[in-house]
């Protein structure tokens, strides 16, 4: 008996130095020029193959490197996603790793190269293979320029401090076989391999250091000051450098809490009970953090906030100082906590750190704020009370931030690595669909089993490294029922879950009904029994890919709700009740509600908004808007807004009904009917009706990110068009034109192309036409845009230019422009210019082709806004020659094709700019729509 206790004792005591002399050893020693914003290097670097596997080469990661050049796979990602700070950046503030010199332990000088694809990783060829579990000693000498944190807000402040992270060379970690071979593409998931660092750092004198080392002032003098930084067993940690220290220390137990997170005016004995109930409760769920400290930075929380009701600005903010402090720190410690000491490929298996956050993150709430509404103490307010959004319980804000995406289609499957998701995805949609998905599994297989799973995988990761694999193999393990379907449907998919009620019947003590699968994906769904708003009873059903039956006791239920505290994510929830009175039993009431709201699963909502618009003829047209857009899309949407016209004394108006059909698989994703009608004036005395029923077929690429979009638009326009006895050579007319188009674009910040063909077919006239578009933005800043348009004429019946290509100023026949004083030929509103066909600025003796046109329109900037244009083209008229015409002026591009001003200096009509009434050249673009602007900062997101 002794002797297997000794046996297992010495295996223990073996088994304890494999992992810590398994590690590779990073020595550093050094020095910060505050002056030049570099940093020099000298590295002692210990790599250990820990593999079975013969190496050849090795991969270090360079993650700074990737700012040095709007080439690198970290440029790319700032234009796909519209920043264009970096890619204008000066040489001052780009970064790069400047590599002297690397020799192993005998002298001799290693190869190495950088690829296109991943400049910034460092390939070593050795010169003799390295065995399994052999180790080799590299010397580096380097010299690092950090990057401005303009970019992503890390890197050297204007202020003087020096924000760092993944400035180093550190081994990639090996896998399966092989280096994982990411480049930075600002995501915060390097995947580094575990290693001992040793780092002595010499730092300007006066400067404070705080890193997730332990650190240690060794001297300091006038000039400068030395610190000694340890750590083991770490895969990443950040660097602070400050001419005045603003990490605050708090010690929980064993674990020092280093934090800068702005306060929010509450006292730092506020900080440290928020901070010591944090630290407690992640401890007690997941597991004590392996380090001895842990930085939790402004830095980190700014780079991924916790997007909510609570980023309101403060002065309106529903929750208090202490609350948003608690939430911001929770939400930051759990980001440094897991990331720091989870061991897994932070890209690949990134829904797994976002899955165990967010779930934590809804558990800290449900435990210690179960009251706290989404919108906070708003929710009490007499004013609100009838809004949806005031009733949500904290935690329900995840699913709307997840539906919102799943509506409009563009959500992706949780196991997509982390650099193939849309930002809105990455940063928001994505980590709550993770963590909700979490908690759905916790709650149907009850027991906290999901928990207690989660604190044993964070456990197990402190003693090997850790895949997706694990984790699944060890919930499947926690679990006494067969849960494939959660990661073939809920992780590995982005397939949704619907169900929906169908035919019910009941007696006083049981009630039967069927279940419709909507989208045939089977999971577990509960049905809840309620009772004047009390439940019951609860049941977990698991209906089948096609419609399930069930009967259940009644227990005096009536009224049948399925997934009725939304533990399912799923994709509607207005179908879900069924009620067991009445002779209606599906007739959801009415609810108006003012603005905006939440959409409420149990109420037919609709919306009112009052609306102000204007054109010259109308005048101003106060009105009333009546839809049901909430936040959320729907199939179904209608849109009503009735005005009433001050200059004419009518009414006036427009309305819609939109049907929306997604397909999930494809490239065709969305298919959109519609029908659209106005009435308004477009003379003094004349208005004009159009009817323009459409559909709409929109495609996309595989990959979501790429910002190429595809459209087909058909539609039938009809145009009744009152005289008006105030405009010469106008009668009344009632036409249809069909006209199909189709739009394919590609836009990211440097460079947009777009080409759009458009085809119109009516009774007294056939045309074709194509417009090709393309910017360039350089990187001294220096924009050119090239359009052009040539329009042909299949045949015209016509008697007047009211249908022909028009030069600068289109009639506008269809009635798709936002004109104010649309049939102005003189004054400031026909200074109004919309690019369109001809595209020209310069209004020209002959302004119209009823043969054929095509123009080519240009523009290059000369100084920020300023830009210098010119247009050029041929036009042809029936019985005549063709004619060449140009314009030429000075464009001042305020806000790019929301508020622009032309300029007219010299076109076919001579020197405009020495002519006399110059002021009524002058071209104006103004758009007021707000959702034309909202989309400017909306499209970095989707």
């Amino acid at each position: 008996m002794k002797s297997n206790y000794f046996f297992l004792l010495c295996l223990f005591v073996l088994m304890i130095p494999l992992k810590q002399h398994a590690q590779h050893q990073s020595n550093m020693v050094v020095v910060l020029h505050t002056d030049t914003k570099t940093l020099d290097v000298q590295q002692k670097l210990t790599f250990v193959n820990n593999s079975e596997e013969v190496l050849t080469t090795l991969v270090l990661n360079d993650w700074n490197t990737a700012y040095s050049s709007v080439q690198t796979p970290l440029s790319k990602r700032f234009s796909d996603e519209f920043y264009r700070g970096f890619h204008l950046a000066k040489a001052y503030q780009r970064g790069k790793t400047t590599l002297e010199s690397m020799v192993d332990t005998d002298g001799f000088f290693l190869n190495w190269s950088r690829s296109e694809n991943h400049p910034d990783l460092v390939c070593i060829k050795l010169r003799e293979s390295l065995a399994a579990h052999q180790k080799i000693t590299l010397n580096l000498k380097y010299t690092v320029k950090i990057p401005s944190a303009e970019f992503t807000k890390y890197g050297f402040e204007a202020g003087g401090s020096f924000l760092l992270k993944d400035w180093f060379l550190t081994p990639s970690r090996f896998a399966n076989g092989a280096f994982v071979r990411y480049s930075n593409e600002n995501l915060d998931d390097i995947v580094n391999a575990t290693s001992d660092f040793n780092i002595e750092l010499q730092i300007p004198s006066g400067y404070a250091v705080t890193s997730d080392l332990t650190t240690q002032c060794l001297a300091t003098d006038s000039v400068s000051s030395v610190w000694k930084l340890t750590g083991k067993n770490h895969t990443n940690w950040t660097l602070f450098v400050e001419p005045k220290l603003s990490f605050y220390s708090f010690k929980k137990d064993s674990l020092t809490v280093l934090t800068n997170l702005k306060d929010e005016k509450i006292s730092l004995e506020q900080q440290k009970r928020s901070i010591d109930c944090v630290v407690d409760f992640v401890t007690q769920k997941i597991g004590h953090y392996p380090h001895q400290q842990i930085v939790v930075s402004q830095t980190d929380y700014e780079r991924n906030p916790f997007y909510g009701l609570n980023q309101l600005p403060a002065f309106i903010s529903p929750f208090t100082n202490a609350f948003s402090y608690e939430i911001r720190f929770l939400k930051t410690y759990l980001n440094a906590y897991l990331k720091n000491s989870l061991g897994l490929d932070h890209r690949k298996d990134a829904w797994i750190y976002d899955a165990i956050q967010v779930f934590t993150m809804m558990q800290y709430i449900e435990t210690n704020h179960p009251k706290t509404k989404m919108l906070g103490s708003a929710s009490s307010f007499k004013l609100l009370k009838s809004y949806h959004l005031t009733t949500l319980d904290f935690n329900e804000q995840y699913s709307y931030f997840y539906m919102l995406m799943a509506r409009r289609n563009l959500d992706q499957a949780l196991i997509n690595p982390k650099n193939t998701l849309i930002k809105f995805n990455e940063q928001i949609a994505s980590k709550y669909r993770a963590g909700l998905s979490l908690r759905f599994l916790d709650t149907y297989l009850a027991n906290n089993r999901v928990s207690k799973a989660v604190a044993s995988f964070y456990k197990s990761s402190q003693l090997q490294q850790q895949t997706s694999a694990d984790f699944e193999t060890l919930l499947k393990s926690s679990s006494q029922k067969n849960i494939d379907w959660f990661f073939e449907t809920i992780i590995n998919s982005r397939d949704l879950v619907d169900y929906k009620f169908g035919s019910a019947t009941k007696t006083k003590d049981s009630v039967s009904f069927s279940i419709k699968n909507k989208t045939g994906v089977a999971v577990p769904v509960p049905v809840y029994g309620i009772y004047k708003n009390e439940i019951v009873f609860k049941k977990w059903l698991e209906p089948k890919t096609n419609d399930s039956v069930f009967r259940l006791a009644r227990n005096g239920a009536n009224k049948l709700v399925l997934n009725y505290k939304n533990e399912v994510p799923e994709y509607n929830l207005r179908n879900n009740w069924k009620a067991l009175n009445g002779f209606f039993p599906n007739n959801r009431p009415i609810k108006f509600a003012f603005m905006k709201d939440l959409e409420d699963p149990y109420y037919n909502q609709i919306l009112y908004v009052p609306t102000l618009d204007y054109n010259l003829y109308d005048g101003l047209l106060p009105g009333m808007r009546l839809h049901n857009k909430t936040l959320l899309e729907k199939p179904f949407v209608f849109d009503v807004n009735p005005a009433y016209a001050i200059n004419t004394k009518t009414f006036s108006g427009s309305g819609s009904v939109v049907v929306n059909q997604n397909y999930r698989h494809g490239a065709l994703y969305n298919v959109r009917y519609s029908c659209n009608g106005s009435y308004f004036h477009y003379a003094p005395d004349a208005a004009y009706l159009k009817i323009n029923p459409m559909v709409q077929f929109r495609f996309r690429e595989n990959d979501f990110r790429d910002n190429k979009k595809q459209l087909l638009l058909l539609r039938q326009v009809l145009v009744n068009k009152e005289q008006s006895t105030l405009l010469a050579n106008t009668t009344a007319e009632k036409y249809t034109v069909f006209n199909a188009k189709y739009f394919n674009s590609k836009t990211e910040v440097t460079n947009h192309f777009s080409f759009v063909t458009d085809l119109q077919i009516s009774g007294k006239f056939g045309k074709l036409a194509t417009e090709l578009e393309y910017n360039h933005l350089f990187l001294n800043n220096q924009r050119i845009n090239l359009r052009w348009y040539a329009g042909r004429f299949l045949y015209n019946k016509t008697q007047s230019d009211y249908f022909s290509f028009a030069l600068d100023r289109p009639t506008d026949y269809l009635f798709d422009y936002n004109y104010y004083g649309r049939s102005e030929s003189t004054g400031f509103f026909s200074q109004q210019l919309i690019i369109a066909e001809g595209g020209f600025k310069s209004k020209l003796s002959t302004a119209y082709a009823n043969q054929w046109i095509t123009t080519l329109n240009a523009g290059c900037s000369l100084y920020k806004w300023i830009e210098v244009y010119g247009d050029v083209g041929f036009i042809k008229n029936h019985f005549q020659p063709h004619r060449l015409v140009f314009d030429t002026g000075i464009r001042l591009n305020i806000v790019p094709d929301y508020f622009e001003m032309y300029l007219p200096v010299y076109s076919s009509n001579n020197w405009e700019i020495t002519q006399n009434n110059y002021s009524e050249k002058i071209r104006f673009i103004v758009i007021l729509s707000p959702r034309g602007f909202i989309n400017l900062f909306n499209r970095k997101w989707f």
